[in-house]
């Protein structure tokens, strides 16, 4: 994960109501947004190395910002996401037209076979995940499976509050994982246990969880994270990680933080 796709927020607000976090009584405050957008962007960019691919907001696109869910890249092959709801299916045009234009062999989805792009689809060189029941179809992973040629474990997402699984699992650079265990059904909850040896699994307390502590970005031994996640910090400082600790509130107004603003393209 060093070059990364990102959209500014020109245009982000919370609009409509589609997961637990968002909230129309819950303004967002534009110019802080737009502060922390900056401060991430100047954190992956200078501090951690990442090559930042920056593609134009558009009007009345406010989730545009969030680019973990434009599609998900394998190569030089990208499948865009179909959204679930409506008002995310805007969206859909745009990501297309940007993995055509950069010169990605472009897969589509047939319509109504939900997946949300990288928001939903992560793992290892050994293992992919692909979060369900939220957001993303089970249909689609059959599918997923035979354009990229690997194998997907579905796991179900539970929990409302951990619609995608990029809220609640992040793979690490060095074959760790930090996850939430709660956000997936026993079935799943065995599942990356049989796939992931323990001593490579690190577990964040709820708390940590509530805050988007596994909605991080990780590019070699940096992990960027939101602020206030400070036992996910401990974790990862242990592990020879160097934590990034930002404030990015206004983004989990609407169920969002770094991990969500970036798609890895690499």
């Amino acid at each position: 994960m060093s070059r990364l796709l990102v959209c500014p927020p020109e245009y982000f607000q919370v609009e409509y109501e589609i997961n637990p976090w968002m909230r129309l009584s819950n303004e967002v405050n534009r110019e802080r947004a737009r502060d922390q957008w900056y401060g991430l962007m100047r954190v992956l960019e200078q501090q951690v190395g990442a090559l930042l691919e920056r593609m134009q907001p558009v009007p009345g696109l406010p989730d545009m910002v969030f680019t973990a869910n434009a599609g998900a890249v394998v190569g030089s092959r990208a499948v865009p996401s179909r959204f679930r709801h409506p008002e995310r299916r805007r969206e859909e045009a745009s990501f297309e037209a940007w993995f055509r234009d950069h010169g990605y062999e472009v897969a589509m989805l047939e319509e109504g076979q939900y997946f949300e792009g990288a928001g939903d689809l992560l793992g290892f060189p050994d293992a992919w995940f692909g979060g369900y029941r939220q957001r993303t179809d089970i249909r689609a992973y059959t599918r997923l499976s035979e354009i990229f040629k690997h194998e997907i474990i579905p796991v179900e997402l539970v929990d409302t509050r951990f619609y995608h699984l990029d809220t609640c699992f992040c793979p690490l650079s060095s074959g760790e994982l930090l996850y939430y265990p709660p956000a997936f059904d026993p079935y799943g909850q065995t599942v990356i246990a049989e796939r992931i040896a323990e001593h490579r699994r690190l577990v964040v307390p709820q708390p940590d969880a509530l805050r988007f502590a596994c909605n991080a970005v990780c590019v070699g031994k940096h992990v960027v994270l939101p602020a206030g996640c400070h036992d996910t910090v401990k974790l990862l400082e242990a592990r020879g990680y160097e934590t990034h600790p930002l404030p990015l509130d206004e983004f989990m107004k609407a169920g969002g933080s770094a991990k969500c603003l970036t798609l890895a393209l690499d």
